[in-house]
């Protein structure tokens, strides 16, 4: 059975409050077992079993990042999600490692009986490392290509 706007716009507050809280448990339970999330490099992960093998590394190691939602349009019908978003992290780029990070991107999100069963994450090519603008280099996921 679909989800009403209403519904997907309660998941999404909930799943952002357990990225909030670095609650990789939480961000899961939103996931359908087959997800396909690709994230900006074109790296690919098949299985929500998978994706967390793949995301526990970056939650145990980077707690500091927090997501906040610029947009969020919600297709009812389609049961689709486009969800824009802010990341302020410790950069990873080599010399401003752990200087303070502001990335911006979108995420599409298709959800399946009631959960993401494709989550397709873009990215600008600039980031801003101390108010500073620059180009965007690699991506600390970039090289996991796990597939279930």
């Amino acid at each position: 059975m679909p989800l009403s706007r209403k519904e997907i716009k309660e998941l999404l507050i909930e799943w952002n409050q357990a990225w909030d809280r670095h609650d990789l448990d939480g961000v899961m339970q939103l996931f359908h077992p087959d997800v396909l999330f690709e994230n900006w490099t074109g790296a690919r992960i098949r299985g929500s079993d998978n994706l967390k093998k793949a995301w526990a590394p970056w939650f145990e190691n980077h707690g500091g990042f927090r997501f906040t939602e610029e947009d969020t349009f919600i297709d009812e019908v389609e049961q689709k999600v486009l969800y824009r978003w802010q990341l302020d992290w410790p950069c990873w780029e080599k010399e401003f490692q752990g200087a303070h990070e502001i990335r911006r991107g979108v995420d599409v999100l298709h959800f399946k009986d009631g959960k993401i069963i494709q989550k397709l994450t873009y990215s600008k090519t600039t980031i801003e490392v101390d108010g500073q603008r620059m180009a965007l280099s690699a991506a600390p996921m970039g090289d996991q290509q796990i597939a279930g």
